[in-house]
């Protein structure tokens, strides 16, 4: 059954094999994959694309994981990508050592196959209820009079215009009760006023 089309995982491990089994799984849900066999096949990947979640080894050749999981993290168009560890190390220094350096979770090898989905189905939603509560922060220079922001490429727009942009907000067009009554009023049929001299 297909349930996560949507979803890109990168899984970076130098090991074949456990890139294969790995792969079968998260296919099998529906998870598109994309995998690396090194740190540096990891960010050549990452310079263009940004997965929603990565699954990483930590003994690997040059760069391991827990280097690799800091550089991530470092990037600001990843810094919210969740990392999980999937190592067969277990001990209680290396748990700490891969919280400390960015990692979200930390599973151990040979892993259980509900148990990993379930945690990276947690993660993805943990991931996407953040994306939904961001917040517009900080300052925006607004025109006193036509009420446009400027935003931050210089370019003045309309208010509605840029949190649209920014935001998943749509907007829904109306009158006040204030403006209703200033532009038609005089046309309001159902005012007592209105009644009364009929």
């Amino acid at each position: 059954m297909v349930e996560n089309r949507s979803s890109l995982i990168l899984i970076v491990d130098d090991n074949v094999s456990n890139l294969q089994v790995l792969g079968a799984v998260l296919s099998g849900k529906g998870y598109e994959i994309a995998v690396a066999a090194d740190a540096g096949e990891a960010l050549d990947f990452l310079s263009t694309d940004v997965p929603d979640l990565i699954l990483l080894d930590i003994m690997m050749p040059g760069t391991d994981g827990f280097e690799l999981c800091r550089i991530i993290k470092q990037m600001e168009k990843l810094a919210e990508v969740p990392v999980l560890f999937l190592t067969a190390l277990t001990d209680p220094d290396s748990i700490v050592k891969g919280f400390d350096s960015g990692a979200v979770d930390y599973i151990s090898k040979p892993f259980n196959n509900a148990e990993l989905l379930a945690r990276i189905k947690t993660h993805l939603g943990l991931k996407k209820a953040r994306e939904e509560l961001k917040i517009l922060r900080g300052t925006l220079p607004i025109c006193v009079r036509c009420r446009k922001i400027k935003d931050e490429d210089g370019y003045w727009q309309l208010v509605e215009e840029y949190i649209e942009s920014h935001t998943e907000l749509l907007f829904s067009h109306g009158l006040c009760d204030s403006c209703s009554k200033e532009l038609y009023g005089k046309y309001d049929w159902y005012n007592k006023e209105g009644k009364d001299k009929s």
